[in-house]
């Protein structure tokens, strides 16, 4: 006698064959690809000379200097540490702060509901594409040939490469936005510039606060990077205690960072919060 539950088997089985007997090629589709990437994994191993007692050996080096580095100690030079880390914050909040101006006005016209044409939106996209495509310390590496050493290179680097991210998240959330108010806005009279002002900026304005939040936390960290290239700020300080193996300033300076990193991630959480809940209220 057959049961209820083989019953609702066998029924299930007719009803989606699809699930129940997959080709081979779908079944064997997920072990292949684990495969693959195991293959790619060893490749690359053994293409990158990764040796174990390098690995090993590298760690006991890594513990000397960790050892070096305690207690951290600035020395005489911290009232030169602390102006070198406002420098980085000063490029990081001025280059963030620059590339989201100029950023917005160009998220418009490569936004689907704001510019229909796919001829006209293409290659602004696209121009979007190719400055995000280069990394913020290639751009400092440019900027620092074409405007010399110092933080204005640092800000300038920052600004093209964040115009490039901020155009494309700005026109992804203009394009998420709710077309009831901006169809309200074209009912009752108003022209093109007043359903963008009246009825895309509104609703899009705080998801962009939040971005440009969240990339100012995390511009602290490139600006230090690009610092120690020569763009100025507290990165740069940081390469010269490291080449004159100073492991004690150098524990210094790391720890100044991860203290203004901390500082500024919990003010710009508590600014997108207040954003989202002013929002929620509106």
């Amino acid at each position: 006698m057959t049961g209820p539950q083989e019953f609702d088997t066998r029924e299930l089985r007719a009803r989606y064959p699809d699930v129940f007997d997959r080709p081979a090629s779908a079944r064997l589709a997920m072990p292949a690809m684990i495969v693959a990437a195991l293959a790619i994994l060893v490749y690359g191993l053994i293409d990158l000379d990764f040796s174990p007692s390098r690995f090993v050996a590298g760690l006991s080096q890594l513990g000397w200097i960790s050892l070096m580095m305690i207690p951290p100690d600035p020395g005489s030079s911290l009232p030169i540490y602390l102006k070198a880390l406002g420098e980085t914050l000063s490029i990081a909040l001025l280059g963030t702060t620059l590339a989201a101006v100029f950023a917005l006005p160009v998220s418009l016209l490569a936004a689907r509901n704001v510019v229909p044409s796919s001829i006209l939106r293409f290659p602004i996209r696209r121009f979007l594409d190719s400055i995000r495509g280069v990394d913020t310390l290639i751009w400092a590496l440019v900027w620092i040939n074409v405007v010399g050493l110092g933080p204005f290179a640092g800000v300038l680097a920052i600004a093209v490469s964040d115009f490039g991210a901020f155009g494309k998240l700005f026109s992804e959330a203009i394009e998420g936005a709710d077309q009831k108010q901006v169809e309200g806005i074209r009912a009752s009279g108003g022209s093109a510039l007043h359903e963008i002002r009246f009825g895309l900026l509104p609703q899009v304005l705080p998801v962009i606060a939040g971005q440009v939040l969240y990339f100012i936390e995390s511009n602290t960290r490139s600006a230090t990077i690009i610092g120690i290239v020569g763009a100025g700020g507290i990165g740069l300080q940081l390469a010269e205690q490291i080449r004159v193996l100073e492991w004690q300033k150098v524990s210094f300076l790391i720890l100044m960072i991860l203290v203004a990193v901390a500082a500024i991630d919990f003010v710009s959480g508590k600014l997108r919060f207040a954003i989202i809940g002013r929002r929620a209220v509106a």
